[in-house]
Parts: structure tokens; sequence; C-alpha cells
């Protein structure tokens, strides 16, 4: 049984798992499932807001799929909810991809 095939088996028992979501998406993008990817960074992100660390990588996923406006406004929300979540090393991160992707 691959990565891919573990992970869904672990969130048909806990299906609303952010971390499981995440990492599944991960696995997608790595074998080229891009849009797979980010429907579950999107749901993600819809369920909980505060799953601060998605945001970044559904941006990145954004840019590499050529869709700079939508990703620019991921990284501005996940700028927004690093900030509230006071978590400072994620807002950083968000702020330099956005910068590189906007100068």
């Amino acid at each position: 049984m691959n990565r891919i095939d573990k992970l869904n088996e672990f969130l048909k028992v806990t299906p609303k798992d952010n971390f499981l979501r995440h990492a599944l998406a991960l696995e997608y993008i790595k074998i080229g499932e891009d849009l797979k990817a980010r429907v579950l960074f999107e749901e993600i992100l819809s369920d909980s807001p505060d799953y601060v660390g998605t945001y970044y990588h559904l941006a990145k996923l954004l840019e590499k799929l050529e869709h700079t406006d939508v990703a620019i406004q991921w990284y501005e929300k996940g700028m927004v909810a690093a900030k509230q979540a006071k978590d400072n090393h994620a807002y950083n991160e968000l702020q330099a991809a956005y910068e590189d992707l906007v100068y």
C-alpha cells in the first residue's frame, strides 16, 4: 500500500483530519495531481481558516499553476490568519513568498 492509499484509509476513519488531508495534498503534488491537491487545501481552509500552514502550500501551488492573482489573495489571507494565531514564523514565510511574487 502506498502513502496515498494509507492516508485515504486513515481519512475514512477521520475524514476532516486537517493533518491527514494536508499530507494527502502534498502527496498529490508529488505525483502531479495538482488539482486534487488544490481541492484538498481549499477544503481545509474552508473548514479551518486557522490551519495556517496550508495557506503557504496552496498559494505556492497556485503560483505553479500560474494563477498569480489567486495566489496573492491566499498569501494575504494567510498573513492575516498567521497574525491572528500569533505565528510569526508562518507570517514571515508567507510575507516573503508574497513579496517575491508581488515585487
